[in-house]
């Protein structure tokens, strides 16, 4: 959007000097537009940008969710051109072509399309969220979306990125010679980065075959492809992730690299599934510039913020982060490995699989089968002169005992578990077989945390929740009295769902010299858990209520990830 929106926007007061300044900031940094860039900001909302525009020029705005687009229409405006200007045909009347668009004042884009189709264009205004979202349907629905993706990344431009010395490319080629299978599965790649999916579940069943995108935590059905490309599709894929084809009744793991158009990378993490009716795949999307590695912005209460700190910045002891499968635990520990990452400190991590590369850290790969397992990169770490210690996660008391003993004699070790709640992981660390005395003295702080889903702000509406809602919570009466709750209502860009994001709920328990004497005198996690919320500890419940309170997401997210304390 040019300057000139800015400096309206400036003068009607509806953004500041210095918010203006950032998004100009992130327009030479990231591209697009200047509107697009405020309102990614959050300096402006999508709808009070779209009013704006339509005042401004004196143009109606379109409200595209409701809008029922002939494909006829939409075949005038050509796609490239359509996701280069941000436009979308609406409708024809005679010589007249109306167009959706997000900037008005591109006299540019107006020329060109009137050249391109030969008619005269009516520009209405629309959001760039809601016009996004129709380029996607439009140009990428059932009878178009092979043709849709493919038009934005040539054949050559989308290629497996593999090691020379493992595969030789010519065997890919000689191994792959059906053209649509190959489209297809490009096709299920590149839409789940479009749509911000996490993972991609591809599902054989006995009548049945389909694809299902992990968007903000949720499974989302995207497509049913014909059953007999079962085997073809999984074929595929496992050649791309250099998996044996020929193997299908054992679990295979493996990674894929896509190479996308001239300057981006996509990481896939494999996993194959045998079962009873065919092979299962779920590919976890790794995307480094998507990575957030700044502790600030992850959704931390300052209180817990200034605890986990002060603990990673401690000269030895462990700290663990706790939570199931896909709950953010990486990218917490990533953050913290970002924050001590100095040239003065050498840090060394054992992963299982690497998600992310980092400069100036000595990432190491585990490989059970040739016993490179984490109590084995533990012991070598130790003779590597090492001051930060990273684990992927304590699986058993080797692995344990090594750490505890590492934290004890002067290393900083961070690592992960699979435990409810901050209190309950001392109780997983003594059933392992670890003394009491080396719990208390080794640990620092044990942090637990769930992702929930984040209201869309484009969406948003306050809303009068039950009574009874707030008791499932566990507020009284008087505590809910002066609650407000939000939802969102579902819009283009969320695709109806109402949220859009996600964000952490965090229960961070500092090791304080009472709660070390509690776990030496064998106290229970109930207990403990009492103990560590008198001394301050947010439970990840109470997290939750604040986010609530903060109109950040809802009840119902609340209550669907966390327990009653």
């Amino acid at each position: 959007m040019t300057d000139r929106i800015g400096e309206l926007l400036l003068r009607e007061s509806m953004i500041s000097e210095e918010q203006l300044q950032k998004a100009v900031d992130e327009q030479k940094r990231g591209g697009g537009r200047l509107g697009l860039n405020l309102t990614k900001l959050g300096y402006i909302s999508e709808k009070d940008l779209t009013v704006f525009l339509s005042k401004q020029y004196g143009i109606p705005t379109v409200e595209l969710t409701t809008q029922e687009i002939d494909p006829d229409i939409v075949k005038l405006i050509p796609e490239d051109v359509a996701l280069k200007y941000q436009v979308i045909p609406v409708s024809r009347t005679g010589s007249t072509l109306v167009v959706a668009m997000a900037d008005p004042s591109n006299i540019f884009a107006i020329d060109d399309i009137k050249f391109l189709t030969g008619y005269n264009v009516e520009p209405l205004v629309a959001s760039d969220a809601a016009i996004k979202t129709a380029i996607e349907e439009y140009y990428e629905g059932p009878d178009m979306g092979l043709e849709g993706v493919l038009t934005e990344f040539d054949e050559e431009d989308i290629d497996v990125v593999q090691d020379e010395e493992e595969v030789d490319l010519s065997d890919l080629k000689k191994a792959v010679e059906d053209a649509p299978v190959v489209k297809l599965v490009n096709l299920i790649l590149t839409d789940a980065i479009k749509k911000g999916a996490s993972d991609i579940h591809i599902e054989p069943y006995e009548k049945a075959f389909r694809v299902r995108y992990r968007v903000d935590g949720v499974l989302l059905e995207v497509m049913k492809p014909p059953h007999k490309l079962k085997n073809a599709i999984v074929s595929r894929i496992k050649i791309m992730s250099q998996l044996d084809i020929a193997e299908r009744r054992l679990p295979q793991d493996g990674r894929i690299k896509l190479k996308m158009g001239k300057n981006k990378e996509m990481d896939y993490r494999v996993s194959v599934l045998p079962t009873l009716y065919g092979e299962k795949v779920v590919l976890r999307l790794l995307d480094k510039s998507n990575l957030q590695l700044d502790m600030t912005k992850l959704g931390f209460e300052q209180k817990a913020l200034d605890d986990l700190l002060d603990s990673i910045h401690k000269p030895w002891g462990i700290v663990l982060v706790t939570g199931p499968t896909g709950s953010g635990k990486t990218t917490t520990l990533y953050s913290a490995l970002s924050e001590l990452n100095k040239s003065s400190e050498n840090i060394s991590t054992a992963e299982d699989p690497v998600e992310f590369n980092l400069m100036g850290i000595n990432q190491v790969q585990m490989h059970e089968d040739i016993g490179l397992n984490f109590a084995a990169a533990l012991r070598s770490f130790l003779r590597q002169d090492p001051d930060i210690i990273m684990v992927g996660e304590i699986r058993d008391y080797e692995t344990a005992e090594i750490a505890i003993k590492a934290a004890l004699t002067g290393h900083l070790v961070l690592s992960t578990l699979h435990t409810n709640d901050a209190p309950s992981t001392v109780n997983r660390l003594l059933n392992m077989g670890i003394e009491p005395f080396l719990v208390s003295s080794a640990t620092n702080l044990i942090l637990a945390q769930r992702l929930v889903r984040q209201i869309c702000s484009d969406c948003k509406e306050e809303i009068e929740m039950p009574e009874q809602a707030w008791e499932d919570l566990g507020l009284t009466p008087e505590e809910s009295s002066s609650m407000k709750s939000y939802k969102g209502k579902g819009c283009a860009t969320c695709s109806g769902t109402g949220y859009k994001g996600r964000i952490a709920l965090y229960e961070v328990m500092p090791f304080t010299e009472p709660l070390k004497d509690s776990v030496l005198s064998g106290i229970s996690s109930a207990e403990l858990k009492k103990q560590a919320i008198s001394e301050g500890m947010k439970s990840l419940r109470m997290s939750g209520i604040t986010k609530v309170a903060e109109g950040v997401t809802t009840v119902e997210e609340i209550l669907r990830v966390t327990m009653a304390d």
